[in-house]
């Protein structure tokens, strides 16, 4: 992979830090969510519902389901970088980390404020791993591969991200107001953060 740096984006000691804490931010944040116990997003629902029928932990799904979607590029002529490498092997572990490390919420004011953190993190996360322009992550790579075949972007996200959440849910995944919230707030949240941090 080339080391020059990306017009915009910064020296590579800045962007690799930009990666790498964007990746562990990320994974706080759906930590987060998963505690709340009011629901996730579809992808780490499914990752949820999996460890529960698998015996594992959350983050080793997480590992174990960004790896098999990364699979599904190769048809699709997708190339990762190393922002999606470090995405899938990392983000997971923080996840794990993160889940060990929080306390679990006994109260419901407790329960929204690590679903509306979570969202406010994974948001800002978000802008940061993406700005280092290191690659996209794993799911957000396969959307990009059924655009290329010539879906439209709100198509191929509502497929994907469908898909996964039904599966969650029928595999004992927690599905409820804070999926919703996710869904609704990610988006705004993660443009708004772009104001101070741009992606290119």
């Amino acid at each position: 992979m080339s080391h020059q740096t990306a017009p915009g984006v910064g020296s590579l000691p800045s962007r690799l830090a930009r990666l790498y804490c964007g990746l562990a931010l990320y994974g706080l944040g759906v930590a987060l969510q998963i505690s709340s116990g009011l629901g996730s997003s579809p992808w780490d629902a499914f990752a949820q519902g999996l460890a529960l029928r698998t015996g594992l932990t959350i983050g080793t799904m997480i590992i174990v389901v960004g790896a098999l979607v990364m699979l599904l590029w190769i048809p699709l002529r997708q190339k990762p970088g190393l922002g999606t490498i470090s995405n899938v092997l990392l983000v997971g572990l923080f996840a794990d980390a993160a889940l060990w490390l929080l306390p679990a919420p006994h109260h419901w004011s407790l329960s929204w404020g690590y679903t509306l953190g979570g969202v406010v993190v994974i948001a800002f996360a978000t802008v940061l791993y993406i700005g280092a322009g290191m690659g996209a992550g794993p799911r957000d790579g396969l959307m990009i591969g059924l655009v290329r075949l010539g879906l439209s972007v709100r198509l191929a996200r509502f497929l994907l991200e469908a898909s996964v959440l039904t599966a969650g849910w029928l595999l004992g995944g927690v599905v409820g107001l804070g999926t919703l919230v996710f869904a609704l707030a990610v988006g705004p949240m993660t443009q708004l953060f772009t104001r101070w941090f741009p992606l290119n």
